[in-house]
């Protein structure tokens, strides 16, 4: 019985064996089993010490931190106790910090990353659209780029890659994040219209990430066009142009009339060779997610930047809470690549969820190193989630806010919130949270990418939240769900326009003009080329009437993909008016041909409604 009275100061393992030295990295939550074998003893050895100091526990149960900590101090080891995944993620984390010293023969020059910043209708799009030849505009609700693209351009010799950012206000946050993974800045201001309060942030920005800003005056072929107007307004913000005896380049240009583009890609690459811009080609790749979205029949699909090494199909990847295998890579022009160097924008498909626009990317070594760091991020977020949702207060509805104002109460408004992208869902996130006042707090219940669902009725329903969709739409089970459970739906395409009725709701003027109503819903089933034509959407009219020359929304796993007209309505081979409920027609749109299996047509109609 003496063997079993142990007391401080004694080893109690058989062989009495040293502990390892060094440091000893232990997961938070291991049992007695797992922990034991770590320091060079046995289960058995660790639940008697407890035992006889007032704790008991299994070989299987979870030990507390204090308890690890006791019986380290007892046989003399060093420990430190990280969180569930920590471990992978500081192996990880260190593969990338022993290749910062690398060698100098292994660097190699890489094009230079530019942002293109500057106010709302500047011509920022439209500078790009010349540049890589491919009309963006015609599909912009309101005129305005909403997710940041990357496109890689070449031109004398070399290339260039280009990040488009959101001129809005809305998206500041994801200007920042296009100016913390950039080069140099080009900064377009219309020569009509001068500096405005979103260029101003656009300098700030560059100015924080310290990189060289190119100012491109566009719109000089405009009659109130003032490029002196201009220089004096960004010497102001001590931007002084070369002609001025400053260090700040300027282009003078006109997107629209595809003047002065040339010599300022001339002028990107001489200040990107000055910059002496390298990196080491080989090794593991690292990089930053730009935009990622979940894709009908693609899964998770992630546009990337590589940052350094080199990004290859088969590689094991973690990107924030995602993981997996890049199964395959297409580049800006929508090719299939193999590889992917520095300063390479590419769509990477094969992760396991979607990541978050601004999550870090890198190549583990094998999967199950990606896999756990991925899995312990995922969980600590979840952690994260649960901790907020336990202060989830009973909310009002919109249209009940003022009155609860009015009376003196600190009103909290519940909110869904669904987006077509993560950048869109951070950016309206954002420009909601600064409505909020005393009287009025927000609280997101839930935020997430893709269309409203029959499960985001429900935590609406039980939280008394209103949902926000952003360029995403519910399915008709959503619809009636809500209606039966009396959950408040608003659906918008344009940030002005969310932000304005929230804003009314709050000052008890919420009242819209016009409220859209569904008039009829297809499912594609078979889609058919026809020459001079174009594509033809074979249907089945799921519910209302399909009429021609209707409104209409094309739908793709719940997200708004294009907003139009029915050009053509058949049943079989005789052109119809309308087609009903339950019968197949022929439907060709006004000028979209991208059509799939499976994709929803949703016609509808715009209803006055009398202002309260």
């Amino acid at each position: 019985m003496d063997e079993l009275q142990p007391h401080l100061g004694t080893n109690y393992t058989r062989d009495d064996a040293p502990v390892p030295e060094g440091t000893i990295v232990i997961e938070r939550g291991v049992s007695a089993q797992e922990f034991a074998p770590k320091v060079n003893r046995t289960a058995a050895d660790l639940v008697r010490f407890l035992l006889k100091n007032g704790e008991m526990v299994t070989a299987t149960m979870t030990l507390s931190d204090e308890q690890m900590e006791l019986f380290a101090l007892e046989i003399g080891a060093e420990i430190l106790l990280v969180e569930p995944g920590q471990q992978e993620e500081l192996e990880l984390q260190a593969l990338f910090d022993d290749s910062d010293d690398e060698i100098e023969a292994l660097q190699q020059s890489r094009p230079p990353v530019v942002t293109v910043m500057g106010h709302v209708d500047h011509g920022k799009t439209t500078l790009l659209d010349k540049i890589r030849n491919a009309n963006v505009v015609a599909g912009e609700a309101g005129g305005i780029t909403q997710h940041i693209g990357a496109y890689k351009v070449p031109h004398d010799g070399g290339a260039i890659t280009f990040i488009d950012t959101p001129g809005h206000a809305a998206f500041t946050k994801m200007r920042a994040r296009g100016a913390q993974v950039t080069d140099i800045v080009v900064l377009v201001v219309a020569a009509d219209d001068g500096v405005m309060p979103q260029t101003a942030e656009a300098i700030n920005h560059a100015k924080s990430a310290d990189v060289p800003i190119i100012v491109a005056i566009n719109k000089i072929d405009k009659e109130n066009a003032d490029v002196d107007r201009v220089m004096a307004q960004l010497s102001e913000y001590e931007l002084v142009p070369e002609s001025w005896g400053g260090d700040t380049i300027t282009v003078q240009m006109s997107a629209q009339q595809n003047l002065g583009v040339d010599d300022l890609l001339s002028q990107l690459l001489v200040v990107a060779e000055l910059e002496e811009l390298t990196a080491n080609p080989t090794g593991r790749a690292k990089g930053i997610v730009l935009e990622a979205n979940l894709d009908t029949g693609r899964g998770p699909v992630a546009t990337i930047l590589v940052d350094k090494g080199t990004l290859r199909v088969g590689d094991p990847i973690v990107a924030g809470a995602a993981w997996g295998r890049v199964r395959a890579m297409i580049d800006d022009q929508g090719r299939q690549i193999k590889e992917a160097g520095p300063s390479t924008p590419v769509q990477v498909l094969g992760l396991s969820a979607v990541p978050g626009a601004g999550d870090e990317f890198r190549v583990a070594p094998d999967d199950k190193t990606a896999r756990t760091v991925a899995e312990a991020r995922e969980q600590r977020s979840r952690l994260t989630n649960q901790r907020g949702d336990a202060r989830v207060q009973k909310g009002v509805k919109l249209e009940d806010i003022f009155s609860q104002i009015q009376a003196g109460e600190v009103a909290t408004l519940n909110l869904l919130l669904k987006a077509d992208v993560h950048g869109s869902l951070e950016a309206v996130t954002e420009s909601l949270r600064k409505l909020e006042r005393d009287e009025v707090k927000l609280s997101f219940v839930h935020r997430a990418v893709g269309g409203i669902t029959e499960n985001d009725i429900s935590l609406a329903s039980a939280t008394n939240a209103t949902i926000i969709g952003f360029n995403v739409r519910p399915d008709r089970k959503a619809r009636e769900m809500a209606a039966a459970e009396g959950v408040d739906i608003r659906t918008y395409e344009i940030i002005y326009k969310l932000l304005e009725d929230i804003e009314r709701a709050m000052v008890g003027m919420l009242a819209p003009e016009f409220e859209e109503v569904v008039t009829g819903e297809a499912e594609v089933r078979e889609v058919f080329r026809v020459p001079k034509i174009g594509a033809i959407a074979g249907c089945l009219v799921r519910s209302g009437v399909i009429t021609r020359g209707s409104k209409v929304r094309f739908i793709r796993d719940g997200v708004i993909i294009w907003k139009g007209s029915i050009n053509s309505l058949k049943r079989f081979k005789d052109d119809a008016r309308e087609v009903r409920e339950g019968f197949e027609c022929g439907i060709g749109l006004s000028d979209f041909t991208d059509l799939k299996g499976g994709d929803l047509i949703e016609t509808f109609d715009e209803r006055e409604v009398a202002r309260v």
